[in-house]
C-alpha cells in the first residue's frame, strides 16, 4: 500500500516551490528593450567578432520563439529534419481480436476515404472494444481532412476549430464509433497530425499516449532571406473550440522512447529491442520485463480495474499467479502496449458502467 501521507506532504512541498517560484516570476521587472541590450552588447563584449554577435543573435531569438519561426534551407520542407511522407495510412492491425490498430503518416486528401474504408472492413468482421491511431511521426497541412478523421468519433454537430481555411465542426450522426480510443504521438507528430489528436481529445473521445508533439499546428508564411536560406514565420496558429491556441500537445500520459526505436517497432511490434530506448515510464518497463521477473506476472490496467471491482488485492494476486502462458506474443513496443492496455481497462469500465 501506498504511503499516501509521504505523498501528501510531497505535494505539499512542490505547492509551496510553485507558489514561491511564481511570487519571484511576478517580482521580476520586465525585461529593458531588446535594441538596448543587443547595443550594448555589441559594443562592449571583449573578442566578440560581428559575425559571432549575428548569430548568437539570431541563434537565441529563434531558440526563445520555438516554433513560432525558424530557418529552413529547403523552403519546401514542411517541418525542419523531418522525413517526408508519401502515404496517409500506412499501417492496420488488430490486438487480441477486439483492439484495433491504425497507423497514419499523413494528413493529406485522401486520409478521410482511407479510414473510413480500414475502420469499416474492421468493424465488419470483429466485435472492436476500442481503438489506437498512431500518429508518431505522422504530419500533413489539411485541416479539413483531420477534421473529417474526427467526426467519426462524434455523434454531434459541433465546432472543432479554426484555421486559416476556415471553422471545421463535426455533424449529428448516430453511427459514430463509440468504443474507447487512444493516440499515439511523439516529437514528430506535426501540423494537422497534432490537430488531429488535439480534437479526439477536447471532444472527450481520446486520452492521449507518448510525448510532446512539434507544435507546428499553423498557418506559415515564407521570406526569403538574403544568404539563400528561407525563414518561416507562424502567422496564424490552430485555434481550438474552447478559444485556445494549438501550440505544442502534451500527452495524458508520458512514454519516451527513441525515434530510432520507433521506427524499428512499426516494422515489428512484438520485437524485443536489444537495448530498449525509452525512459520516463516504469509501468512500461514492468510490461517489457515478465519473462525474467520470477513467477510474478505484469498486471496490466485492465486487470486493475478488474480487481478493484471484484475487491481482489493486486499484491496476492500476483504473488499467486503463474507466469504468463510461454509463447503468447507480449507487445515490446512501449508506447504501443500501454495504449492498448489503456483501451481494456476503459472497455472493463464501460461495460460494468452501462
Amino acid at each position: 500500500m501506498r504511503n499516501w501521507s509521504s505523498i501528501s506532504r510531497l505535494l505539499i512541498f512542490f505547492g509551496a516551490v510553485v507558489v514561491t517560484t511564481d511570487a519571484f516570476s511576478a517580482a521580476r521587472p520586465e525585461p529593458p528593450p531588446f535594441n538596448e541590450v543587443r547595443d550594448l552588447i555589441r559594443t562592449n563584449a571583449a573578442g566578440l567578432t560581428p559575425a559571432e554577435f549575428n548569430r548568437a543573435s539570431i541563434e537565441g531569438l529563434l531558440a526563445k520563439l520555438e516554433t513560432r519561426a525558424w530557418i529552413l534551407d529547403d523552403p519546401q520542407a514542411a517541418v525542419p529534419t523531418r522525413d517526408t511522407n508519401t502515404v496517409t495510412l500506412a499501417a492496420s492491425a488488430l490486438f487480441d481480436d477486439q483492439y484495433g490498430y491504425l497507423r497514419i503518416s499523413r494528413v493529406g486528401a485522401e486520409l478521410p476515404q482511407q479510414f473510413t474504408r480500414a475502420l469499416t472492413q474492421m468493424a465488419a468482421t470483429n466485435t472492436l472494444k476500442g481503438l489506437a491511431i498512431d500518429l508518431r511521426f505522422a504530419d500533413g497541412t489539411d485541416y479539413a481532412a483531420a477534421a473529417a478523421v474526427a467526426d467519426h468519433f462524434i455523434p454531434r454537430g459541433q465546432k472543432l476549430f479554426e484555421w486559416s481555411g476556415g471553422t471545421a465542426n463535426s455533424h449529428d450522426k448516430t453511427n459514430a464509433f463509440r468504443g474507447p480510443v487512444t493516440v499515439l504521438v511523439n516529437h514528430f507528430t506535426a501540423g494537422a497530425a497534432e490537430a488531429l489528436a488535439a480534437v479526439l481529445r477536447e471532444t472527450d473521445v481520446a486520452l492521449i499516449i507518448g510525448t510532446n508533439t512539434a507544435g507546428l499546428a499553423s498557418a506559415t508564411k515564407d521570406f526569403p532571406l538574403s544568404n539563400g536560406q528561407t525563414l518561416r514565420v507562424a502567422t496564424q496558429p490552430l485555434k481550438l473550440a474552447n478559444g485556445g491556441e494549438l501550440l505544442s500537445l502534451k500527452p495524458d500520459i508520458l512514454v519516451e522512447v527513441s525515434p530510432d526505436d520507433e521506427r524499428a517497432y512499426f516494422v515489428d511490434a512484438y520485437r524485443m529491442l536489444p537495448r530498449s530506448g525509452f525512459e520516463g515510464s516504469n509501468t512500461n518497463v514492468v510490461s517489457l520485463s515478465i519473462t525474467n521477473k520470477g513467477p510474478r506476472r505484469r498486471i496490466n490496467e485492465a486487470e486493475l480495474v478488474r480487481m478493484s471491482r471484484e475487491g481482489i488485492d493486486p499484491d496476492e494476486e500476483a504473488k499467486s499467479s503463474r507466469p504468463a502462458t510461454p509463447g503468447k506474443p507480449v507487445i515490446a513496443d512501449p508506447a504501443l502496449a500501454r495504449a492498448v492496455d489503456l483501451l481494456k481497462a476503459l472497455a472493463i469500465v464501460r461495460h460494468t458502467r452501462y
